[in-house]
């Protein structure tokens, strides 16, 4: 499985958060998608921060809910999901007794190779929890649980970059962020490099060359 590296230098004046995001599918069905800050990390001036990932997939669900942003979303449960593998491309959440759970949903003709999918079983209230997909052991993006809903997501990760004020699984609004960057990989290329300037943009630098 391929890994990933992204290396950010804050050459800014300001002590800020390093915030790794993804954009978040469309689900359709009116379902409103939270994007969920997916690494953090904090950084003084002068220094490095370096993030590493690979894109082994989880399906994940949190006690928080309903989302907005500002909510942080803690992963109560985290399975291991495969959009190329039958047998763990699905998963329903139930709640029973009080208490959330993941079951394994069974391959069916409608799981199409590339998607993930989650069942929310009849029996689960609503906007009482969250629940939606990770990567790396940390989740990506996360919608509100409701009862009877089928969830379709297709993973095409796609990278952003955002200096400020975050927390790991914090719900954020990317139409609130400032001068985020697109962080791609193209080809064969795994590592990426980038500084943020004292004008409080990120620049990439020659490591990502």
């Amino acid at each position: 499985m391929t890994e990933y590296t992204l290396a950010v230098q804050n050459n800014s004046s300001n002590y800020v958060d390093f915030c790794v995001y993804q954009t978040a599918p469309d689900l359709g069905l009116g379902i409103a998608v939270q994007t969920l800050a997916w690494f953090v990390e904090p950084a003084y001036p002068t220094t490095n921060v370096v993030f590493t990932w690979n894109t082994s997939y989880s399906f994940v669900w949190s006690n928080a809910g309903p989302l907005s942003p500002g909510v942080v979303f803690y992963a109560s449960q985290a399975w291991d999901a495969d959009p190329m593998n039958p047998a763990m491309q699905g998963a329903q959440l139930t709640y029973s007794a009080g208490a959330y759970n993941f079951q394994r949903q069974p391959a069916s003709p409608d799981h199409y190779a590339g998607n993930l999918y989650i069942d929310e079983g009849g029996d689960v209230p609503l906007n009482d929890a969250s629940v939606g997909i990770g990567m790396s052991g940390s989740g990506t993006c996360a919608v509100d649980a409701q009862p009877n809903q089928h969830l379709v997501f297709t993973p095409h990760p796609k990278y952003w970059l955002v200096a400020g004020k975050f927390q790991r699984g914090q719900v954020i609004d990317v139409a609130e962020l400032s001068n985020p960057v697109a962080v791609e990989f193209y080809g064969a290329q795994t590592t990426k490099s980038y500084e943020l300037t004292m004008d409080n943009t990120f620049q990439p630098t020659l490591l990502s060359a």
